[in-house]
């Protein structure tokens, strides 16, 4: 039977800033891992990338740094293709979107579609930054959304309910450039008819079935992948222009279409098709051996980009002709940490680049924690407390201290060579069982794209190990009964060769050390499962230490660098210290009328003030002549701290503190109550 032929592709990441875990965990690392264990199935696979170097992301990003789309791009696609380099992500090519390859693919795509007349032409009112003199790109645009009044909807989406949205849909829409509410201008683009697709997308998408013909297995597809694209279906498909207003970009390839780009959700996915060509060009292979014929499409995502994926790529794969469609479109829920989302401008993060620098040799720790965690089916959180957990007790504790006390021990009895098996017992034929079934298990947990079950899968395996020894007791057994031993560091090392394959996928720097040290090295799945992988007789070398424990002190540092990083990106102070409620409860803050204001002589900043506070008049020296003239102030009702200790100031005693709101340039602002309130009444 001849194996599945795979295109795998992973969602371009915008070239406008650095990659993330939360990236990472949704994206790269999960179709990485299903890349390997298919190449160690020996499936044709093409692992397909590159950054997304167009869109509003990148402009927006260029005009905030000052400089180019292009200076911007170049900077961010080497940084994210060196981390992903580092990180052992093994793409077949990481290509980019303005390469002159993807810029004649992409307009030649554009050009089929149009003269086989799958767009429409329409002129509209679209919204217009009048600073900045431009029509304004969907991502360009932000609002309050009008099914989940989310605050932060952009024009095409809102990332909050994953609705489809248009710019004109969005209450109180803000220009993401200027910051102003834009006004409508006429313009003109080439629109694709989204709603006449329904009927077959319907029918494709939840029975699998297209023209008659079953392309693939609906029950192998995620359900919230399923329920986002019925549910823009069911809602109703409406016409997307495929072409902006914008001079970055691809450009239309039309005599008319001066100053018109490609619409970036066109653009980007035929990143994977050029990227494939370039590929196909170095290696000497025909690129359309990738996309046609009997070959499956698989698009590792994050949930944001479903329907991108799952309906407007297939619609326009299916207009164009002569393309396979979607196999699988695993999408992957969000990563948060600590508590909190991701957020790049707040700057908490955990960014791979960095990660990789401060800790080169934990790659396989940190991909072990990721895929545990994996939110494949719903959102997940990343927090360096389980970081250290899972690493202490799972990679250390259980699958370290396996081999060690394996490979110690073949040591200690035997000067690293392997031992002959002799007469098994009940207990040894239920752990070679095991060995037998969990590679299998593994295998299909995979191609149902249940990557963090398969790896726990594999984990299982040193847990059996662990418990094999433990029970068998060689160390005790060994003055006793040394033949028993034989066997069972046999059966032992047996396991550990079978653990160097079936960590390959998921742990490889730990495989391949594994296979040094038992000077054996195997890429074939098929191997895994036989107890016979290390013949007696067979050297091995002497062992390492796996995994290093991750101490406390790591932990707090890595919080309290995120807390700090975070706090350095606010506009205003953190918050200060907690106190308890009893401590609250002693605050006496009152409402006072200023009877009479001067300066303080020599202080410019100083004003000397009598406060009627309902209950004495009182002397306060108050920071505010920067702000307000004595004239100003006189007749106002302010707040007042009033249990403050008195301290002189200038020489003046003060008894009391006027308490003022200040905005992120410092300026001061009274806060007064909307009615009129007599002197002396408390603040609460």
């Amino acid at each position: 039977m001849s194996k599945a032929k795979y295109t795998v592709t992973a969602a371009l990441p915008y070239a406008n800033g650095p990659i993330h875990l939360g990236h990472v965990a949704g994206v790269y690392l999960p179709a990485d891992i299903f890349v390997r264990f298919l190449r160690m199935n020996h499936h044709d696979v093409a692992f397909i990338c590159g950054s997304d170097e167009h869109g509003a992301a990148i402009t927006l990003r260029a005009k905030k740094e000052g400089i180019s789309p292009q200076e911007i791009v170049d900077k961010y696609h080497d940084l994210i293709k060196k981390a992903f380099d580092d990180f052992h992500i093994n793409f077949d090519i990481f290509h980019r979107t303005s390469a002159p390859i993807h810029h004649e693919t992409s307009q030649e795509f554009f050009k089929v579609l149009h003269d086989k007349g799958k767009f429409t032409e329409e002129t509209s009112e679209q919204y217009y930054d009048e600073t900045f003199h431009q029509f304004l790109a969907d991502r360009y645009i932000s609002g309050t959304c009008p099914k989940c009044q989310n605050p932060g909807a952009y024009g095409d989406q809102c990332e909050k309910c994953g609705s489809d949205l248009s710019p004109k849909d969005l209450i109180n829409p803000v220009s993401t450039l200027s910051g102003k509410a834009p006004i409508l201008k006429t313009t003109s683009h080439w629109y694709l008819p989204m709603q006449l697709h329904e009927n077959w997308l319907r029918t494709w998408i939840k029975e699998g079935r297209l023209d008659g013909v079953q392309q693939h297995d609906p029950k192998a597809w995620r359900n919230q992948v399923i329920g986002q694209c019925m549910s823009w279906i069911d809602g109703g498909l409406h016409p997307r222009a495929m072409t902006r207003d914008l001079d970055w970009g691809v450009k239309v390839p039309l005599p008319n279409a001066e100053g018109k780009v490609l619409y970036v959700w066109l653009d980007a996915p035929i990143g994977y098709i050029s990227a494939t060509k370039q590929w196909a060009l170095d290696q000497n292979k025909d690129w359309k051996d990738y996309w046609t014929g009997d070959r499956k499409l698989v698009h590792f995502i994050g949930k944001d980009n479903i329907v991108f994926h799952a309906i407007i790529f297939p619609i326009l794969l299916k207009d164009h002709g002569g393309f396979i469609l979607p196999d699988n479109v695993p999408a992957y829920e969000f990563l948060n940490l600590e508590g909190d989302k991701f957020s790049t401008s707040r700057n908490w993060a955990v960014w791979l680049h960095e990660y990789i620098s401060t800790y080169p040799d934990k790659i396989d720790e940190l991909k072990y924690v990721l895929t545990a965690i994996a939110p494949e089916s719903k959102d997940a959180e990343f927090t360096w407390k389980e970081y250290q957990t899972r690493i202490n007790s799972e990679l250390a504790d259980i699958l370290g201290n396996f081999v060690n006390r394996a490979l110690v021990l073949t040591h200690k009895y035997y000067e690293g060579i392997i031992p002959e098996c002799g007469e098994l017992t009940a207990a040894d034929h239920q752990v070679i069982e095991a060995i037998h079934q969990i590679p299998g298990k593994i295998a299909s947990l995979m191609y149902q794209y249940k990557l963090r079950d398969a790896q726990a899968e594999a984990m299982q395996l040193a847990r059996i190990g662990n418990k094999y020894l433990a029970e068998q007791e060689p160390w005790k057994l060994i003055k006793t009964d040394p033949e028993r031993v034989a066997t069972i560091m046999n059966i032992a090392l047996q396991i550990t060769a079978n653990l160097s394959i079936v960590l390959q996928p998921f742990l490889p720097n730990t495989a391949t050390k594994l296979e040094g040290i038992l000077n054996y090295k195997t890429k074939d799945w098929n191997d895994a499962g036989k107890i016979n992988l290390l013949s007696s007789g067979h050297a091995i070398h002497n062992p390492e230490i796996l995994f290093q424990k991750i101490e406390d002190d790591l932990v707090h540092a890595e919080v309290e660098k995120l807390k700090k990083s975070n706090q350095s990106n606010l506009k205003f102070e953190p918050q200060k210290m907690e106190i308890s409620f009893d401590d609250f409860t002693k605050i006496d803050i009152r409402l006072g009328t200023i009877l009479s204001a001067e300066k303080v002589e020599k202080a410019d900043k100083l004003l000397k003030l009598l406060v009627d506070t309902g209950i004495d008049k009182r002397t306060i020296v108050s920071g505010i002549a920067e702000h307000y003239q004595p004239e100003e102030v006189v007749g106002k009702t302010v707040q007042v701290l009033l249990n403050l200790a008195p301290r002189k100031i200038r020489g003046i005693e003060s008894q009391g503190m006027i308490l003022m709101a200040e905005d992120i340039d410092g300026k001061l602002s009274f806060m007064i109550p909307e009615k009129p309130f007599e002197a002396g009444g408390g603040v609460r």
